[in-house]
This record gives C-alpha cells, structure tokens and sequence, in this order.
C-alpha cells in the first residue's frame, strides 16, 4: 500500500509553495539530437489514450521532452489524472483535436514521481506550458466555457492567434438591453456570470444594466446642476456621475466621484467607491480613462 505521506495527492500544491524546479524533472542524460535532414519534429514518446492522438501519456522520464521542449514551439498543456478515479476532462481533448496546443496527461498513481515534483494536492489539476516554462495552473475541474476562456488566455501567450466567438447568449442579453427590458437583461447577464463568472462583457453589461436602473425617471438635463448646487448630497453626486457616464463623459464622473471620496469618510466613502468601480466595470480594466481615475482613488483613498 502507498504510503500516504508519498501520495501526491497530499502533497502541498505548487499555488501556495511557489515556482516548480522544472531542472530536478530533467533526464540524468540529454536526448539523442535529431538527425540534420530530419525536418519533420520528433514524435510525443507517450503513449495515444482514448484512442487519439492528441492526449498522451506522460511519464517523469519523458517530460522534459514531450512538455518542456515541445512546449517551446506550441502551448502544451498537462492534465494529471488517476486510474481508476479520474480519466481526464474530455473538453480538453475536444479543443486539443484542431492542434493549436498539445494535450499531455500524467497518470498521478502509476507514476507519481511527476505529480510530486510539480507539487499536485488534488485533482483535476492542470498545467500551461509555454516557453519551456509552467504559465499558469488550475486546481479543480472548470466549466466548459471557462475552459476555453482559459486556453485562449493560453494560446494568446504562446502566440497563437485566437478568434474571438461570438456568444448568442451576450448577444440575447443586450438585445434585452437595448429593447429596454433591464430586469430581462439583469437575469440574462447574471445566468452567464453564474456559468462563466469571469466574463468581462457579462460584468459590463450586468453594471450597464445596473445604472440604467437608477436612472429611470431621471431628468439627466438636470441631474448634473442639481448635484453641483449640493455637493455634500451624496445621492445626487451618484445620480450625477451616472448621468454622465451615460451621456459619455465617464471620466468627469469619475472625476467627480473621487473628489466626494475626498471629502468623506467611513460607510458614505465606502458606498462612493463602489459606485465608482462598479461604473469602472462598464468600461473594462483597460480604458485609460478607468486605469487613471483608479490611480485618482488610489490617491483620494490613501
């Protein structure tokens, strides 16, 4: 029986100790060179699972080969698995099939050498490769459409153009915008953040919806005076700067939201910077006028 202090899957996981020695997984002896009129790269040395041939098996002893090097021509990304309790994530070979990454696996109960050296504590787990070097790693099976997100995030580091898809669900929600029915909208943006809870354009839209709420009824030809006739009402300042975000002026809200947190204090700061974030969230985090106006509050705050 194992002993369970050598299980890898007790181990302590490379996202709380720190970066992998990918130099102890080298082989004592280097690889044989290709012959020089061999064009054509060198084979995976693992073995085909499932039948096909874009997940293979792979071991300590070809892992400096089949990942490390390969991985400094195209994104490898390695899925550790366990007989007979886990077989791997079939997404992960469906979106490997049209070859813009290689998908490896490392069987964690047959050779658990590797899982150890790279510090697995759980399953699933997988690794990016790009570079020769680990990229990222997630602990814990992701829902298809973050799946994707994430190896395009991948593809986009090892150099690969990604096209970005056009999600009928994003174009369901904001026809729902546009038509006017926010409550519609808040329910459709917020399913799509339930499944994929890292859609930037779902946040966007989510808050887009969010301040189109507030200003129903509002009269935005005077909704900016009025807060310049009363500038310690808070509600007025909001109102204000939601007006003129949706009038295109974002970066006079902003501006007019970091000088109320300026001059507050306690809870009614606290409520002013989280409008203003979550008016940030409709531009995305790289809009110039949103990374300054986050230094301005950084500034106001500190």
């Amino acid at each position: 029986m194992t002993d369970p202090r050598n299980d890898p899957l007790r181990n302590p996981s490379i996202f709380t100790r720190g970066a992998v020695d990918l130099g102890a997984l080298r082989p004592a002896s280097p690889p044989p060179a290709p012959a020089e009129d061999d064009e054509a790269p060198a084979e995976f040395t693992g073995t085909p699972r499932f039948g096909s041939s874009v997940a293979l098996d792979v071991t300590v002893a070809t892992f400096q080969q089949d990942v490390v090097e390969r991985s400094k021509t195209i994104p490898v990304v390695l899925e550790f698995i366990a007989s007979g309790q886990y077989a791997g994530d079939p997404a992960l070979e469906q979106f490997a099939a049209d070859g813009s990454f290689l998908l490896a696996r490392s069987d964690v109960r047959t050779d658990p050498q590797l899982a150890q050296a790279l510090r697995i504590q759980s399953l699933p787990t997988i690794f990016a490769f790009v570079g020769g070097q680990p990229i990222d790693g997630v602990p814990g099976q992701l829902p298809e459409a973050q799946l994707r997100q994430w190896l395009d995030a991948v593809l986009r580091a090892g150099g690969v153009e990604v096209a970005t898809p056009v999600d009928p669900r994003l174009d369901e929600a904001d026809d729902l915008l546009m038509s006017g029915d926010l409550d519609a909208a808040e329910r459709a943006y917020q399913k799509i953040l339930n499944e994929s809870p890292r859609d930037a354009a779902a946040e966007a839209g989510l808050a887009q919806v969010g301040v189109a709420k507030r200003l129903v009824g509002v009269d935005y030809a005077s909704a900016v005076a009025e807060a310049d006739a009363n500038p310690d009402d808070l509600e007025k300042q909001l109102i204000a700067a939601d007006v003129l975000v949706m009038s295109g002026s974002a970066d006079e809200a902003y501006a007019r939201l970091v000088a109320v947190v300026r001059r507050n204090f306690g809870e009614d700061r606290e409520k002013v910077r989280r409008h203003l974030v979550s008016l940030f969230t409709m531009a995305g985090p790289d809009d110039q006028a949103v990374i300054a106006a986050r230094r301005a509050l950084a500034g106001a705050l500190y």
